[in-house]
């Protein structure tokens, strides 16, 4: 999102600070902490106090240990059911291809919906980064957690892999079941198969680009530095200044191109014109979509 430069804004911490001052030196500052109810950390990176007076803390990292972070037996069930489509579609595109004899035309359907994926998955990441709020009807918790992820990006590398899947694995089995049921066909069900695999195992991309490189394995290295998925690198730059580019997910291959035609500016006047919604890119300086610098510096990160 593009934002004003920054001014600094006091974090919000989990408990009371309260501050006794008097004038001259020295300045003596008593601080008492009280404690709240504990907070829904399924957005949320862990918070390490600031206070530089009487208490220290010792910093502790977000681990998928944590309940909200942790795949349940639904979200497991949810993402079987996704893979199972997707391969149910790939298997009718072997049967279609092979009793039609020829394969150039649906490896070339999979290559269209390979690349498609990766501008889908842009234009629903400027979406929902830019209009609509938790209460939104359908799409409101991924709002909510779009909007907690850009305050604590590496949230989302600790997540378990159906935790981080079961809401596009969701959609892509109500997509793909009724599709499946159709005759075999080489050229429609591969390319629905590569593009709704793409688009499900979008947000595990996602998390890889979040990623440190000892944690990634050598082939996600391989591939990412191959721009057959997206990068760390280039990734980063959506988490920056202005906050309004490098959408696309799956293989980032649209970002530049969108980016430099300004495709999404054109997309938030029209909305602006035609709706009156201002979109959160064009938000004041104290967006909540600043990453939380604190948050993050507190976990021993290595790039």
């Amino acid at each position: 999102m593009s934002v004003l430069p920054q001014q600094w804004h006091p974090l919000r911490r989990p408990y009371h600070t309260h501050t006794c001052r008097y004038l001259g030196p020295p300045c003596i500052r008593a601080v008492i902490t009280t404690t709240t109810p504990q907070r829904d950390l399924s957005l949320i990176e862990p918070h390490v106090p600031t206070s530089p007076t009487l208490a220290t803390t010792t910093p502790r990292t977000h681990s998928a240990s944590e309940p909200s972070l942790r795949s349940t037996w639904t979200h497991r069930a949810w993402v079987m059911t996704g893979c199972t489509s997707v391969l149910v579609s790939l298997a009718k595109s072997t049967v279609g291809a092979t009793g039609s004899g020829t394969w150039l035309e649906p490896l070339l359907a999979g290559l269209l919906g390979y690349v498609l994926a990766d501008f889908g998955t842009g234009v629903y990441h400027w979406a929902i980064d830019n209009y609509g709020d938790a209460s939104t009807p359908i799409f409101g918790s991924q709002i909510k957690a779009f909007q907690g992820h850009h305050k604590w990006p590496r949230t989302i590398t600790r997540r378990q892999f159906a935790n981080n899947l079961h809401s596009l694995a969701r959609a892509t089995a109500f997509v793909l079941v009724p599709i499946d049921l159709l005759p075999s066909n080489g050229i429609l069900h591969t390319f629905v198969a590569v593009c709704s695999g793409c688009i499900m195992f979008s947000q595990q991309f996602h998390a890889w680009a979040h990623s440190t490189k000892s944690q990634l394995p050598p082939l996600v290295l391989a591939l990412q530095d191959a721009g057959v998925l997206v990068s760390r690198a280039k990734h980063a730059a959506h988490h920056r200044s202005p906050y309004n580019n490098n959408y696309c997910i799956v293989s980032g291959v649209w970002n530049e191109f969108l980016d430099d035609r300004r495709f999404f500016e054109a997309m938030e006047m029209i909305v602006f014109f035609k709706f009156g919604v201002r979109p959160r890119s064009w938000s004041e300086p104290n967006s909540n979509w600043m990453e939380d610098a604190d948050a993050t510096s507190a976990q021993i990160v290595h790039v």
